[in-house]
């Protein structure tokens, strides 16, 4: 399979299987990782996805009523995690590529260790406010919008690096995603807009998108007309995450501004506990997948939040 993505996105035989894993916590080893991989593996999916998370400031009591500025990583390691997923299993990556917490520079040197180790497909995004903050900080010197960072990782497609005075500079050959909002994201002020900004970054380079998770399929064909009559012509691939606790009911709503549908709250209320609210989940997002399915996608994206066995249901179900 060739390393372009790409090729298989605008071509797909049939509507694959792909899945996103978060990066083990510190403290933890890749064991954690290859038991969310191996379950899912049987539905040959033809890349996986790689989270990113930036560092975390925390304040700890020093004594004498003083507190200690903390710079913590709790979950590190997101280069390493995807080159021991390639070698292992012999299938694509798809590593996360943020703005917070990176300068230019050393975008640049993680895009060269991806480079370096044969991974030629970044999902390209702006990441997350920092803990504690409303409002997205990018570090000195790094990218206030995802749109530079598509920019800069353009320019070493091209063979154009930080360094103008470097010799023998050899153009790398990156594959960029990005992220869509079926339901706009949580700080564009309007649909229109947001689209807007999503055609910016495909004109700048980006090849294909893979949505925010959605719970109303009716939501994700309204976002891709709107971005087909924009003439945003790369593929679009749904993000689905099965709801799994009576909790994200509410968090997920609020959290990534997408709205629940009436029919499957319902569903919920009714539940005796958490066991029960994680089959409806299943239920629901099989589904979602099948109509999707229907529809000649590429593909559709699970978020698995490292726990597979609810993704593996709706899989046998669907693929």
């Amino acid at each position: 399979m060739s390393t372009r993505l790409i090729e298989l996105l605008k071509k797909p035989e049939k509507t694959h299987f792909s899945f996103e894993l978060l990066p083990p916590l510190k403290g933890q080893n890749m064991d954690a990782i290859y038991s969310a991989i191996d379950p899912l593996m049987e539905f040959k999916p033809p890349y996986i996805n790689i989270t990113y998370h930036q560092e975390e400031v925390v304040y700890r009591n020093a004594g004498n009523n003083l507190l200690e500025k903390k710079i913590i990583w709790k979950r590190p390691g997101t280069v390493a995690i995807s080159a021991a997923i390639k070698s292992k299993y012999k299938v694509a990556v798809i590593p996360h590529m943020i703005c917070g917490g990176f300068t230019r520079e050393e975008t640049e040197n993680a895009l060269l260790d991806l480079n370096f180790l044969g991974i030629k497909n970044i999902l390209a995004v702006r990441g997350d406010p920092q803990s504690g903050s409303k409002n997205f900080i990018p570090e000195e010197g790094g990218h206030q919008y995802s749109l530079g960072l598509i920019e800069q990782i353009v320019a070493l497609n091209k063979g154009v690096y930080l360094d103008e005075e470097l010799e023998q500079k050899s153009p790398t050959d990156f594959t960029i995603g990005i992220a869509g909002y079926p339901e706009k994201h949580p700080e564009a002020p309007n649909m229109r807009s947001d689209i807007h900004f999503l055609k910016k970054k495909v004109e700048a380079g980006a090849e294909f998108i893979v949505t925010q998770m959605f719970f109303d399929n009716e939501k994700f064909f309204k976002f891709v007309k709107l971005c087909r009559n924009e003439d945003i012509d790369v593929p679009i691939i749904p993000g689905i995450k099965p709801l799994a606790t009576y909790r994200q009911l509410n968090f997920l709503s609020k959290t990534f501004n997408i709205d629940i549908p009436e029919a499957l709250v319902k569903e919920v209320i009714k539940c005796k506990d958490n066991t029960q609210v994680r089959q409806v989940g299943v239920e629901w997002a099989i589904q979602q997948s099948k109509e999707l399915v229907t529809a000649d996608i590429p593909a559709v994206h699970y978020y698995t939040m490292g726990r597979p066995d609810n993704i593996q249901q709706i899989a046998k179900a669907v693929f």
